[in-house]
């Protein structure tokens, strides 16, 4: 009780001498529009608020809670300070927490998750459509990223890095930060005199409540749109915004050959990135012989359906940088499309209403079709604002490949109406030539969606012509329509109850043939699900989903499975005759813990009886997701991940497949900008052959009618993979890195007795950031 009582009256002690009641602005009074002083100093940032402008700037404070439940007084107590140079923004952060349990750890960039922070969003357009977003930890490490409306709505892009200052330290009373923001990181309106908007965001692990500066609500389509805003910003220099960014890097790739491992490569390449500010709102970027990225290997992922092709993240720093200057409401650009580019530029940014992003980029000609043309990109997008929070867009891609080529051109419409009402429409018409074969079809979507705070709804309707192709852009699947619709009833608790937010969402989803829909056919799938979602006090998290699905499947998919059957002649090979519809039904759900100290936690699992879509028949599916952090000290991370899954036949009994990944990442932080980190990720996977559900025959499959028939075959494999890294990052572009891969494989699963290194390969990069 006597160490409560003294956190208690430390911070009345801190807070007993009030500022003057001209420099605060309390968020729950609707205080929002801040006069923010401009000083000529410039402070040394070293997380201690103790230089006398911090005594002149305006204060932000009252604190709403947002999360879990909204409308209500924050629990804890903050307050911003606010100022601005010639040259940069200042924030000071006076975050308090009577209890003495701030969560902080000594993490990368952008790895702090798990962590206590304030979140600093600036809509330096204050258009309520975009916002970059600059995070930091009670020990100053940052996250930083953009966060735009309608594109993962409540979700920031943490992808784009920018240079800015920030320390902080724990206290007595909670703990206190101090970050500066150069104008050379932002772009903003070219205007004279300007407002931003802005918004803060506290992050308290202790109770799992997010909690705001403006008393923002749940029930607004728009999260930006209820921003406050700073008012009145002059006389603002970025000066000569020219970054220069050489790189070099080296790898060595080994394969065991009959005479023993032979290693090639290693010869340095060079590249640079540039970057130039060529005015506040327009930013051209640069780039000849990239650096690669991938510093570690992709998460493991299952595919449980032939028919959808998986995505994997884009990490290369020309790419991200700006990239939410070309985000659609489908993935019409996707990046990764551009294998091993050579050179590229981009030119991003704003010209009244309007955004403006365009890229071109010329790719090695390894992956060209022939193998001997240099594929072309080409990308335009523009994104129009109107009305409150509305906006209205274009897209144009192109990939040109020897005489081959695809074009994509189209439209998009974002509206909001009513402040919870949000219609989304997107229509575009893809043109293909693949080698001599002209194909041309469309995408469109359609979404009208209700944010409401205790009762919301979303339908959509999503078509995918047959014939539709993007050859710089990623779409699952093609030849598909998909009607879904979802009512969503929330109910809030009281204050001091366990449940303080359970949300269900019941939804109905089909799945159409694209022609068949228009036609009057009926579904291939149907599926009904009633997603329940409980949030907890403390910061645990429930899910519970029952679905009840109908299959019926399609016959362009299964037209090259065949059976064996003997005929007067013998053996001969007919076509499958596929099943009727099946019904499937399941439950899914899940758990998560709160962020304690030096531990969270989660799971996931499935238990249904499915559909196999590789056979026709049905499956008992067994899929469990087990995630666990463990901060053992301030500079130790381990996280570990395991992801089962096992089908198995009804009819016999008989295993159809599995999958085992275990990962395992542990990191150790020597300091800010340094890190070891070892990765290690075993992949096994095992399928039988493909049978006839009903007669337990193996089907023969063949590519085309043009190929002959061959059985199905067993697939398994046993794969480890292991990666070690050392990073030295102090800011964003400058980097050391230099790692080891190796793949192993093994004959039968998680032994780890019979290892055989497959290939391996050392990395160095190097780069330096000059800014100029």
């Amino acid at each position: 009780m006597l160490p409560l009582l003294l956190t208690l009256w430390q911070v009345a002690a801190v807070q007993a001498e009030p500022p003057p009641d001209s420099l605060v602005y309390n968020g729950r009074l609707n205080e929002l529009a801040v006069e923010i002083p401009k000083a000529p100093a410039e402070i040394e940032v070293d997380g201690v608020l103790d230089e006398p402008v911090w005594n002149t700037a305006a204060i932000l404070t009252g604190f709403s809670q947002y999360s879990p439940v909204d409308g209500r007084p924050a629990e804890d107590s903050t307050e911003v300070r606010v100022w601005y140079s010639s040259q940069a923004i200042y924030f000071g952060v006076k975050a308090y927490d009577a209890y003495g349990s701030v969560r902080a750890t000594l993490a990368d960039r952008d790895r702090i998750e798990s962590d206590d922070q304030v979140r600093i969003l600036l809509d330096t357009f204050d258009d309520g459509r975009g916002a970059f977003l600059f995070a930091v930890n009670p020990l100053g490490v940052q996250a930083d990223g953009v966060r735009n409306e309608g594109v993962g709505f409540g979700r920031a892009d943490h992808s784009p890095d920018f240079v800015f200052d920030s320390e902080g330290r724990v206290t007595d009373y909670g703990y206190e930060v101090e970050i500066r923001i150069p104008f050379k990181s932002l772009r903003y309106q070219a205007a004279s005199v300007q407002d931003w908007g802005i918004n803060i965001i506290r992050i308290v692990q202790r109770t799992g409540q997010e909690q705001t500066w403006t008393p923002a609500r749940r029930g607004r389509a728009s999260f930006l749109a209820q921003s406050g805003k700073l008012v009145g910003l002059k006389d603002m220099r970025r000066g000569l915004v020219l970054d220069l960014n050489p790189l070099a890097t080296a790898k060595v790739s080994g394969t065991e050959e009959a005479d023993g491992w032979d290693y090639g490569g290693g010869t340095p390449e060079f590249g640079v990135n540039v970057r130039w500010g060529m005015m506040p709102n327009f930013t051209l970027n640069g780039t000849i012989n990239p650096d690669f990225s991938q510093v570690e290997a992709d998460v493991g992922q299952v595919p449980v359906d032939p028919r959808f092709a998986v995505s994997f993240p884009e990490k290369r720093p020309f790419f991200v940088e700006g990239s939410e200057n070309f985000n659609t409401p489908n993935d019409l650009v996707y990046s990764r499309r551009i294998g091993a580019p050579l050179a590229a530029a981009k030119l991003t940014g704003r010209m009244g209403a309007t955004n403006i992003g365009i890229l071109s980029a010329v790719d090695d000609e390894s992956l060209s079709r022939s193998g001997e043309d240099r594929p072309i990109y080409n990308i335009v997008r523009l994104r129009t604002n109107f009305g409150e929070s509305s906006t209205a867009g274009a897209i144009y891609t192109d990939k040109i490949d020897g005489e081959s080529f695809n074009r994509v051109v189209g439209g998009d419409a974002r509206i909001i109406f009513a402040r919870q009402y949000e219609l989304q429409l997107q229509g575009v018409q893809s043109f293909s030539d693949d080698g001599g074969e002209t194909l041309s079809g469309p995408l469109w979507e359609a979404t009208i969606d209700r944010t409401g705070r205790t009762f919301g709804l979303r339908y959509s309707i999503k078509g995918v012509h047959p014939d539709f192709r993007t050859g710089a852009g990623f779409v699952n699947r093609t030849d598909i329509l998909r009607p879904s619709l979802t009512h969503r009833f929330t109910r809030f608790g009281s204050p001091d109850a366990l449940l303080q937010n359970w949300t269900i969402r019941a939804s109905m989803n089909g799945v159409y043939d694209y022609n068949e829909f228009f036609e009057g056919r009926g579904p291939l799938e149907a599926l009904l699900r009633l997603h329940n979602s409980f949030d907890l006090s403390g910061g645990w998290r429930l899910q519970a989903t029952p679905l009840l699905e109908r299959v019926r499947f399609d016959p362009a998919f299964y037209a090259g499975y065949g059976l064996e059957r003997l005929a007067a002649a013998g053996l001969d090979t007919v076509p499958f005759i596929l099943p009727d519809p099946q019904v499937n039904i399941g439950l899914s759900g899940g758990l998560e813990t709160p962020q304690f100290k030096r531990f969270s936690g989660k799971l996931d699992f499935t238990v249904a009886r499915d559909v196999n879509y590789f056979e026709t028949g049905h499956v008992r599916l067994t899929a469990v997701t087990l995630e666990a952090d463990w901060r053992p000290t301030d500079r130790v991370r381990v996280n570990g991940r395991y992801l089962h899954q096992r089908r198995v036949r009804p009819g016999d009994g008989s295993r159809f497949s599995t999958a085992n990944i275990p990962r395992v990442k542990v990191e150790y932080q020597v300091s800010r900008p340094m890190f070891f980190r070892l990765v290690a990720q075993y992949t096994s996977q095992e399928r039988d052959v493909l049978r006839d559900p009903s007669t337990g025959q193996p089907f023969l499959i063949r590519g085309s009618e043009s190929e002959p028939y061959v059985f199905s075959t067993a697939r398994s494999s046993n794969d480890l993979r292991l990666d070690a890294l050392f990073s030295y990052q102090p800011t964003p572009g400058t980097v050391f890195f230099a790692g080891y891969g190796s793949s192993l494989a093994e004959p039968e699963p998680l032994r780890l007795t019979d290892l055989q290194r497959v290939n391996d390969g050392f990395f160095l990069k190097l780069s330096y950031l000059f800014r100029l």
